[in-house]
């Protein structure tokens, strides 16, 4: 019984940590273009890698690491940018967040029905204890 519920919980720990980087993202996306140097690298999209949580495979997951995406920067026109490409075939264009909202959607509506469905098994254990608790008393 403990297992089912500790199974889920694992579950639930690392779907919260998915919606916490999703949420970052989209806040991010817009609002970064430099670095906490003052480089102009924009924000760079973090997704969370998942793993079982034992070594050998078995029951329940856990977030191995936050890694960020290596897909390149897009690029806008935007040459009144103090950021902007100064020079080169680029010149003119700003790099942009490799954030999209609809990637980060799609992934927040995943991690969102991952977690409902393990809450649904957390509730369906403590049912099933409560009446193997009311039948052996």
């Amino acid at each position: 019984m403990y297992g089912a519920l500790d199974i889920s919980a694992s579950a639930l720990t690392a779907q919260r940590v998915r919606l916490d980087l999703i949420a970052g993202n989209i806040a991010n996306k817009e609002a970064t273009t430099r670095d906490a140097f003052g480089n102009n690298v924009p924000y760079r999209r973090r997704v969370a890698l998942i793993e079982p949580a034992r070594a050998d495979g078995g029951p329940g997951i856990r977030v191995a690491k936050i890694i960020q995406d290596p897909s390149p920067f897009p690029l806008r026109w935007a040459p009144n940018h103090p950021d902007a490409i100064k020079e080169g075939e680029d010149e003119g264009y700003l790099r942009v967040s490799n954030v999209n909202y609809h990637t980060e959607m799609v992934d927040a509506i995943t991690a969102v029905r991952a977690y409902e469905a393990n809450v649904t098994v957390m509730e369906a254990a403590k049912s099933m204890a409560a009446t193997t608790l009311r039948l052996i008393a």
